[in-house]
């Protein structure tokens, strides 16, 4: 899908919530480096720190991000995306000279509705590294967190 259609209709407003889905260049599986992954969580939680977003859920895959948060300023998700594609990519190229990345033009984005249940969709996002085969149990997946794990009382 371009670009051009990815934005056609696209709109962000303060307080609501939206999964995106941004994906590397070519789908190169830049994430199965451990470090990489941290840059970008670096990066995700600036945002969350400057009270650009409020975080929900998240995952990183091998060559892609899933992420569940609300917009918290009145920055719209574009500016949101392009400051986190962007300062994630210069972190992890500055890391190491010649690693070459790069994220995909554009993000997928779906615009969450007060009906839709919240647990359910950070249940989607958390389990893709079981439907991809990569572990057997996401307990066993590094690379993702959410405001719905409890400790160990229950609460």
């Amino acid at each position: 899908m371009s670009r051009n259609n990815l934005m056609k209709g696209r709109s962000s407003f303060k307080h609501h919530i939206y999964h995106i889905t941004a994906c590397t260049e070519n789908r190169q599986a830049f994430f199965h480096n451990f470090q990489y992954a941290r840059l970008l969580i670096n990066e995700m939680t600036t945002l969350v720190a400057k009270q650009e977003i409020s975080s929900i859920t998240w995952v990183i895959m091998p060559d892609h991000l899933h992420w569940l948060f609300q917009l918290t300023s009145d920055n719209n998700l574009s500016k949101v995306m392009q400051t986190l594609k962007g300062r994630s990519s210069r972190a992890i190229n500055r890391y190491e000279k010649g690693a070459g990345f790069s994220w995909q033009r554009g993000f997928h984005d779906h615009a969450i509705r007060t009906e839709e249940n919240l647990l359910a969709v950070s249940r989607y996002i958390v389990a893709n590294p079981l439907r991809a085969g990569l572990v057997d149990h996401v307990g066993n997946y590094p690379l993702w967190d959410s405001v719905y794990l409890q400790d160990e009382t229950g609460e």
